[in-house]
């Protein structure tokens, strides 16, 4: 197996991952600034022009980050990071969800719609993109309010995707400078959890 892999959130979803369940992967990087995600190589292999892609052996493709990392929870199922058990699979499912679509996907937006690396890439709509960037110190409210109960990680007792999803949405956060409030003590005790493990020091050392 081989994974493609470049600068930006869905690749480093794969790499956290990777680095929770002690993997080592061949890797290929993209680089954007090159355009070889717009090759006509690389388009053999997903069509849209995105990273991540995993290569396995018998030359199959599987795209998109979440997808790549159920396949690798299904060949390497220790530890559990979609959940151990039905209740815990469930709950990590709509912590994920939750998470991609009201907080990163928030500031996500922002971003496709600001910088200048999606320009060719989407039509940008500014007042778009100024209307998501005043909800998402509502986003991060929301979150406090839902994990207020005191569990440590999104889903419950156990560390998972969902959390893997929360630490990108942090990262980015922080790389473009979107600031979560500071009246969210539940969120920055679940954050400084994830900053400690040594996935995220792998990361952003």
């Amino acid at each position: 197996m081989k994974l493609y892999l470049g600068p930006g959130p869905n690749s480093d979803r794969v790499r956290i991952f990777l680095a929770e369940k002690g993997l080592d992967l061949p890797v290929v990087p993209i680089d954007f600034g090159k355009r070889e995600h717009k090759s006509a190589e690389f388009l053999k292999l997903n069509s849209l022009g995105q990273v991540p892609v995993l290569q396995l052996d018998d030359g199959e493709v599987i795209t998109e980050s979440v997808a790549i990392c159920r396949y690798v929870e299904a060949i390497h199922p220790s530890p559990p990071l979609f959940g151990s058990d039905a209740p815990h699979q469930g709950k990590a499912e709509m912590w994920n969800r939750r998470m991609e679509q009201e907080v990163f996907g928030t500031i996500g937006n922002v971003v496709l719609h600001t910088d200048e690396f999606f320009k060719e890439r989407h039509t940008q709509v500014p007042e778009f993109a100024e209307a998501q960037r005043r909800a998402i110190p509502s986003k991060w409210m929301w979150l406090d309010r839902e994990i207020s109960d005191g569990r440590p990680y999104l889903a419950g007792d156990e560390f998972s995707i969902a959390d893997i999803c929360g630490m990108v949405t942090l990262m980015v956060s922080r790389f473009f400078g979107y600031e979560m409030p500071a009246e969210i003590p539940n969120v920055q005790r679940w954050a400084e959890r994830l900053r400690q493990r040594p996935s995220w020091q792998a990361m952003t050392n």
